[in-house]
């Protein structure tokens, strides 16, 4: 008679242990879901980086063979060289563009290179990243500092 009592009792979980569990996963996807977001924006911005470097190794190339970054011996501007290159965008592959870049303050002897973020890194803490023909690394409308966004 004990069997009988014992099978007919039912099994299953009680509203109090699935809260648990439902508290339990909301927690943990409050501290992963923007971990992992930060995670893939920095990714992304390692890309763009990386790009940006590469145009920036065109333009001293360019310099080399011309003497001045703003324009080729005929006169032709460098802008022309980039139309349509796949260093004007990161990633280069094609895809979901996250960077932009663009050429700012371009003269004879100075140049910048701005990636402009776009679509799912607009909203990324480094705001537009800066390079120029000294080398040097900044950011503008960043909330971080310099140094954790290069």
């Amino acid at each position: 008679m004990t069997k009988l009592v014992m099978d007919a009792r039912q099994k299953g979980i009680t509203l109090i242990e699935l809260l648990i569990v439902v508290t339990i996963v909301g927690i943990l996807s409050a501290i992963v879901i923007p971990s992992y977001q930060e995670s893939v924006r920095k990714a992304h911005r390692a890309d763009g980086q990386a790009v940006m470097l590469e145009l920036a190794q065109f333009m001293e190339r360019f310099y080399t063979e011309n003497g001045r970054y703003d324009q080729d011996r005929a006169g032709t501007p460098v802008g022309d060289f980039l139309v349509g290159s796949s260093l004007m965008q990161a990633p280069k592959s094609g895809g979901t563009i996250y960077y932009t870049m663009q050429l700012d303050n371009l003269t004879a002897t100075t140049y910048t290179i701005r990636a402009n973020p776009s679509n799912a890194q607009a909203g990324d803490k480094c705001g537009n990243l800066l390079f120029n023909q000294a080398g040097v690394r900044d950011v503008d409308g960043a909330t971080a500092a310099v140094e954790n966004c290069w």
